[in-house]
């Protein structure tokens, strides 16, 4: 079972960067290239623990439904979502939080198992892992940029 393991060092505080991450508006903002739309359970605002969302995306050039569900929260320093309907044979994401210097140390632990046994495990080594880790980067960029921005406040600001 592949794990890609990142750690993003963000100025921002560790509460900012923990509910950024859990945004379900932010992710539908960063994941633009891939069309990504939530379609059920929580479409809007902060996922929390036991909640579902089923996206909809493009990922290499195929369209999919996923559905997540938040299966552990621990504010502000720990959330997993786990993929409880997809394409893959099993998804998990763990995010880790912890204060530093200056800011927040994001962690990610994401592992995942394609389906189709051997096929699957050839396609990982292929390109599955790479793209993963890709998205992963990207989406961690955006989020560095907008908690170290005043971008956050599009996403966590209370509306006035």
């Amino acid at each position: 079972m592949p794990l890609i393991e990142l750690t993003t060092h963000i100025a921002a505080p560790i509460q900012r960067c923990f509910d950024l991450a859990r945004s379900i508006d932010f992710h539908i903002t960063t994941a633009g290239k891939t069309g990504e739309t939530a379609i059920a359970g929580r479409m809007t605002g902060l996922i929390g623990l036991d909640e579902t969302v089923t996206w909809r995306a493009k990922h290499l050039g195929v369209w999919q439904k996923l559905t997540s569900k938040i299966t552990a929260l621990e504010r502000p320093k720990h959330f997993r979502d786990e993929m409880i309907k997809g394409a893959f044979a099993s998804l998990c994401h763990d995010h880790y939080f912890e204060e530093e210097a200056g800011g927040t140390a994001m962690h990610d632990n994401f592992t995942f198992e394609s389906p189709l046994g051997p096929l699957g495990m050839l396609a990982n080594w292929l390109f599955l892992e790479a793209y993963l880790r890709q998205f992963i980067v990207e989406r961690n960029a955006l989020l560095k940029a907008t908690a170290e921005s005043e971008g956050w406040r599009a996403f966590l600001a209370p509306k006035q």
